[in-house]
């Protein structure tokens, strides 16, 4: 039996210890949060769990075995590096750190320790971005050309960082779980509409040396939410939309064929257009799916599905976005 502890019971506090608390082999044995409104809302809830209002009376405490931090990402390093220093595995929320070196700083102090760092990239336990890796790796839809993702909507804007540290870490997790290709560079232009000059509309493009690219539209202001993921292959595409109740993923066996020209003022293209195929796909709670990968790590002493060397890489995009956005956009070598 794993005993975990979690830091933070905010908008993400809540589904984790219910889905942590329904594991056989894990127990949530208490909570800290700074906000008592927040504690009594776990009182009332789960009356058993140890409500504390200070994040260190957990990180101290000799009953805790790992620790969640469902925190802001400026406080992750910190309270995750007092936990592994304490003796505890540790499961940070999206994203990992505020930085590359902060990150590569609690990968090494983990690896030293023994102990399991983990990063909650839930979207990589759905049963949707499973599929697709099955037929990716397969070579079902041929050889990948592109990935275009769209995670907008009106709302919520971060006060801390800006639209692609809140949402593209979603996407950018993804992708990097459904190819081995290894980024190139990077481009990201944005624009903040609020004074605190934080950009809430933002546009990543991920530069391959391969044949292949991976772009990546984020805002907080549009009047509409979208939520999708198209995967584009020589013989096939894909597109995952998670907003839809049952229908998530659709194989469309579309795409065109270049005949070779010598003029290349002539090109000879041939489209095709097939099929419309909707597999069907697992619907379990992905979260219940990560919290389970996440006790199962520390027991059997395995590598995670959502490791902490992917979480460092997608902070390496995230933070090379950053310099980009600075400078109009310029391309930032990864």
């Amino acid at each position: 039996m794993i005993n975990v502890g979690i830091i933070g019971f905010g908008y993400w506090g809540p589904n984790l210890v219910r889905n942590f608390n329904a594991l056989d082999n894990c127990k949530v044995i208490a909570v800290a949060d700074a906000r008592p409104e927040r504690l009594k809302l776990v009182e009332k809830t789960y009356p058993s769990v140890q409500c504390l209002q200070h994040a260190d009376d957990l990180l101290n405490s000799s009953q805790v075995d790992a620790v969640i931090i469902a925190t802001p990402v400026f406080t992750h390093f910190e309270l995750a590096k007092k936990a592994l220093e304490n003796g505890k595995h540790v499961l940070l929320e999206k994203p990992m750190a505020s930085s590359v070196a902060e990150s590569e700083q609690l990968i090494d102090l983990a690896a030293r320790k023994n102990l399991l760092l983990m990063v909650d990239h839930t979207f990589l336990y759905t049963g949707a971005v499973q599929k697709m890796k099955t037929l990716i790796d397969s070579k079902a839809i041929g050889n990948l050309s592109y990935i275009d993702s769209t995670r907008i909507n009106l709302g919520l804007l971060q006060p801390d960082i800006n639209v692609l540290w809140d949402l593209a870490p979603h996407d950018l997790a993804i992708l990097l779980y459904l190819n081995n290709l290894k980024p190139y560079s990077i481009n990201a232009t944005g624009i903040s509409h609020t004074k605190n000059g934080i950009e809430n509309i933002a546009y990543l493009t991920v530069n391959y040396q391969e044949n292949f690219i991976a772009h990546f539209n984020c805002s907080w202001t549009s009047p509409v939410k979208l939520r999708t993921f198209l995967v584009g292959g020589t013989e096939k595409m894909l597109v995952y939309n998670d907003l839809e109740p049952a229908e998530k993923l659709r194989i469309y066996d579309s795409g065109f064929d270049v005949k070779d020209q010598d003029d290349r003022l002539k090109l000879m293209v041939e489209y095709r257009t097939g099929d419309i195929h909707i597999p069907q796909v697992s619907l379990h709670e992905a979260l219940r799916e990560m919290a389970n990968d996440f006790i199962q790590s520390i027991v059997e002493m395995k590598i995670p599905r959502s490791s902490s060397s992917l979480g460092l890489e997608v902070i390496r995009i995230l933070e090379a976005s950053q310099r980009s956005l600075k400078q109009g956009g310029k391309e930032i070598l990864l």
